[in-house]
């Protein structure tokens, strides 16, 4: 009895802690992406602008000019890149709808010869393969899965895509406009938002991978703060040649 329950206990124990992080990032890769980015890249803009000792109303609107260029931006090219990609993969779940109506039993074949590859017995390749295939839709999703490593399932959609990409960036890009828009004169409280914002994200993207939160967030801190820098010095450098 005791030794039953020890599996039982053993059985739960691994049950509750043989879970993965989702590595595809699921909403969260692409949305924290898409913040990071609106954050680096209006930030940059930004401070090179204002390197060029131009007054707040400028900078503002060069942030403001610099959200709504970016977020259109992306939205468009996050739905025609999803769009083609859907596409391309509609057409190939085509190829193999016509292909499992036409030669059912050759592609019943291919099916076991994969799984026979991976090592099943040929019997019962054969067999699996013959139980997979009565079902059309079924068999379809099969060969998708194997064949093109996709679920038809589970296509992207270019609209939510296209909003999501949207709004990320304009969340982001928003952040070093923020304190000019509550009434701040001076860059140095539109940078610190805005490195605080890299920090978060970069400690938030900590989620989806191995790396630490601090390290993460440091990393990203580090190079929107170097942007930021680089763009600042080449803002003064180039407004003083242009004044």
């Amino acid at each position: 009895m005791a030794i039953i329950e020890t599996e039982a206990a053993l059985h739960v124990a691994h049950r509750d802690n043989h879970t993965h992080r989702d590595v595809n990032g699921g909403w969260l890769r692409p949305a924290v992406f898409g913040a990071m980015d609106g954050l680096v890249s209006n930030l940059a803009l930004m401070t090179g602008v204002a390197g060029g000792a131009v007054g707040p109303h400028a900078i503002v609107l060069t942030g403001l000019a610099g959200l709504a260029a970016g977020a259109f931006s992306m939205a468009a090219g996050e739905y025609t890149s999803v769009a083609s990609q859907r596409e391309l993969v509609e057409a190939e779940l085509a190829v193999e709808r016509r292909e499992l109506r036409r030669h059912p039993q050759d592609e019943e074949a291919e099916l076991a010869a994969l799984y026979e590859a991976r090592g099943v017995e040929p019997a019962l390749a054969r067999e699996v393969a013959r139980q997979l295939s009565h079902d059309p839709e079924q068999a379809l999703e099969i060969h998708a899965r194997e064949e093109l490593g996709i679920d038809p399932g589970d296509l992207p959609s270019p609209l939510t895509a296209a909003v999501s990409s949207f709004g990320s960036f304009a969340v982001g890009a928003l952040l070093p406009v923020l304190p000019y828009l509550l009434g701040a004169a001076a860059l140095w409280p539109a940078v610190l938002l805005a490195l605080l914002g890299l920090f978060l994200c970069g400690a938030v993207v900590a989620k989806v991978t191995a790396r630490s939160w601090w390290f993460s967030g440091v990393r990203q801190l580090a190079l929107g703060g170097a942007a930021a820098a680089v763009t600042y010095a080449l803002g003064s450098l180039f407004g003083t040649a242009v004044g």
